[in-house]
C-alpha cells in the first residue's frame, strides 16, 4: 500500500520484492499495526518523507533472508520506528540514539510494513517474545508499546509517580495503562468529551477514573502523559498535575500549544516531549510485556483495506489498535 504524495489515499501497488543490502534482512510481513504517526505522514504533517513511501512501523514478520549470525532465517522478529542510526553523531556517542542527527525511520524515510515483504537493518530488529504467538496481537507492541513505555519512564518512577493521567486513550494509552497497573500506579484516563466507549474501555483496563479531557480529575496527579495530538491539552494537563509533577507529550506531532499563565508551570512542574526510542527501550519493554501480562486489544484489517484502517484510527472508536494482517 503505497503513498505517492501527501494528502492522498494509499494505492494498492505491485512492486518487486526488495533486495536486502549488506547488514539488512528480508522479512515476510505477517502483521503491521496502524499508528497515528502514519496519519501525520499521510496528512503531510511530517516534513521530508521518502516518496513514494510504504508506511508502517509496527511490523511483525518472519525472516526469509539473512546473512547474520544473530538473526536466523525463520525467526519471528519485530521492526520498530527507529530503523537506522549513524553511531557517530554527538547523540549516538552519548547513548541518545533516539536523537540521532542522521537517523532513518521505518515507514517514513525507509519503506515500512504496509506490504507483503520489507527489509530492515538487522541491528534494529528484535526477537518477539514467545508469549505473543499471534503476530496481529504482537504488532502494537512495536510502537504503541515502545513509545508508550518510554513516555511512562520519562513521567517518573513508580515509587514517586503513583497517580498518572493519560490524555487520549488509544493504542499507546491502553498498553501504558496495563504497565502502570502492573507497577501499582493509579491511572486517570482522559478522552474526548462524550466518548463514553473510550471511558468504559479505560475503566475495564483498571483505570481508577475516566472522564473528559477538559475535566479536572478528582485529585491532583503526580504526572500526566498526552498521547492525543492536541496542543490545547497541555495547559489542561499542567492544571491537573500537582507541584513537582511532569507532563510528557508522547506524540511526534501536536497542534500549536496555546499560551498559558506561568502559574500553571510554577511549582517546579515540567513539560517535555518524547522523541523516538532507543534499542534499550525496546529490549526493556519486550522483556517486561509478558511478565506484566500486557495484552493488546486489536481490530484486524486486510492489507488492501489500509485506507479503511487509517480512517478508523482517525475517527476513533476502536478499542486499542488497528492492525493490518497480511
Amino acid at each position: 500500500m503505497l503513498l505517492n504524495k501527501p494528502r492522498t489515499r494509499l494505492e494498492l501497488t505491485e512492486i518487486a520484492i526488495p533486495t536486502p543490502k549488506p547488514g539488512e534482512i528480508l522479512v515476510k510481513v505477517e502483521a503491521c499495526a496502524v499508528c497515528r504517526t502514519d496519519l501525520h505522514l499521510i496528512d503531510g504533517e511530517l516534513a521530508k518523507p521518502k516518496l513514494p513511501i510504504i508506511p508502517g512501523h509496527e511490523i511483525v514478520g518472519t525472516v526469509t533472508e539473512s546473512q547474520s549470525e544473530q538473526v536466523k532465517i525463520g525467526q519471528r522478529i519485530g521492526i520498530p520506528w527507529l530503523g537506522w542510526t549513524c553511531g557517530q553523531c554527538q547523540f549516538c556517542l552519548t547513548g541518545r540514539e533516539n536523537l540521532c542527527e542522521n537517523a532513518l525511520f521505518t515507514g517514513y524515510t525507509r519503506d515500512g510494513g504496509y506490504a507483503e515483504y520489507t527489509v530492515a537493518d538487522e541491528r534494529f530488529c528484535f526477537p518477539m517474545p514467545a508469549a505473543y504467538n499471534d503476530p496481529a496481537v504482537a504488532a502494537p507492541l512495536l510502537c504503541a508499546g515502545l513509545i508508550g513505555y518510554r513516555s511512562l519512564v520519562m513521567a517518573g518512577p513508580p515509587d514517586r509517580i503513583k497517580k498518572l493521567g493519560i490524555y487520549g486513550f488509544g493504542a499507546a494509552a491502553h498498553l501504558v495503562a496495563q504497565v502502570a497497573r502492573h507497577q501499582h500506579r493509579q491511572v486517570f484516563a482522559f478522552t474526548r468529551r462524550g466518548d463514553s466507549t473510550g471511558q468504559r474501555f479505560a475503566l475495564k483496563l483498571g483505570a481508577a477514573w475516566a472522564g473528559a479531557s477538559d475535566e479536572l480529575p478528582p485529585e491532583l496527579l503526580d504526572a500526566a502523559i498526552i498521547f492525543a495530538p492536541a496542543g490545547s491539552l497541555v495547559p489542561l494537563a499542567l492544571q491537573a498535575v500537582d507541584k513537582g509533577g511532569r507532563v510528557v507529550c508522547g506524540g511526534i506531532h501536536m497542534s500549536d500549544i496555546p499560551s498559558f499563565g506561568y502559574d500553571l508551570l510554577w511549582g517546579e512542574r515540567t513539560l517535555c516531549s518524547v522523541a523516538n526510542l532507543t534499542r534499550q527501550d525496546a529490549n526493556e519493554f519486550l522483556r517486561l510485556a509478558p511478565i506484566a501480562g500486557i495484552r493488546p486489544s486489536v481490530t484486524r484489517f486486510p492489507l488492501a483495506e489500509a485506507n479503511e484502517a487509517l480512517d478508523a484510527v482517525r475517527h476513533g472508536g476502536l478499542d486499542g489498535a488497528a492492525v493490518l494482517v497480511v
